[in-house]
């Protein structure tokens, strides 16, 4: 038998894990909200501006030739800036030392509780698709199934028009444009979407009635 103490202990710590973990990823969408929301204009437009500069170097060259460009890049200025830094040093005769030493100095290493943390988080997203894609595609709910069908199939016809990184091109520009925008015109655009939800609706309501009784939608509560 263990001690209640110790018990109480654990427990408490768990509990001090999760609550961890909650305020983490609060604080991560709370960044997420202000980056997209232009909260920051100046760190969003920087955000908005080398995530779109990026994707379209992906559009025009190879991942590789992208990364290999942008690592060139970093080490013609780190190399540029120690060789500016030698050059003062030995004209003015100081002894400053490595340009870089402060970052160098800097603990970039990976803590494994930050590293186990991220891992958790992303086996439960992957757990939870994996739930969802295996009730869609066995078909435990007709109606819902039949919505993924129509989906796959109109992406058949965006992918025949768009590829992968124009699509993410798309993304980002609306990723950064799409939630200021409907910060600025909130209750026009509930209004419509109100109105497309009711007769999407009625629209699935009244094929469920047409369905046969044995594959009519039965959500269980």
């Amino acid at each position: 038998m263990s001690d209640p103490m110790t018990q109480s202990s654990q427990i408490s710590s768990s509990h001090g894990l999760n609550d961890g973990h909650s305020a983490t990823s609060k604080d991560s969408k709370s960044s997420v909200c202000d980056l997209v929301h232009w909260r920051d204009p100046k760190k969003s437009g920087v955000v908005f501006g080398v995530s779109l500069l990026l994707l379209l170097s992906l559009a025009a060259f190879s991942v590789i030739s992208v990364v290999s460009y942008l690592l060139l890049a970093l080490l013609c200025v780190t190399i540029s800036f120690r060789i500016y830094k030698s050059v003062i040093q030995a004209v003015q005769k100081s002894n400053e030392g490595h340009p870089f030493k402060a970052l160098m100095e800097k603990d970039v290493t990976l803590p494994p509780e930050t590293f186990r943390k991220h891992v958790d988080q992303c086996l439960t997203h992957v757990n939870c698709v994996l739930k969802k894609m295996s009730r869609l595609f066995l078909v435990e709910d007709l109606v819902d199934s039949l919505k993924l069908a129509v989906v796959m199939w109109v992406l058949t016809y965006v992918g025949a028009v768009f590829n992968g990184i124009t699509l993410l091109i798309l993304a980002d520009i609306l990723l950064f444009s799409v939630p200021p925008i409907y910060e600025k015109n909130k209750t026009q655009i509930d209004h419509y979407i109100n109105i497309v939800r009711t007769q999407v609706n009625n629209t699935i309501a009244k094929l469920q009635e047409k369905l046969p009784g044995a594959m009519k939608r039965c959500k269980t509560e």
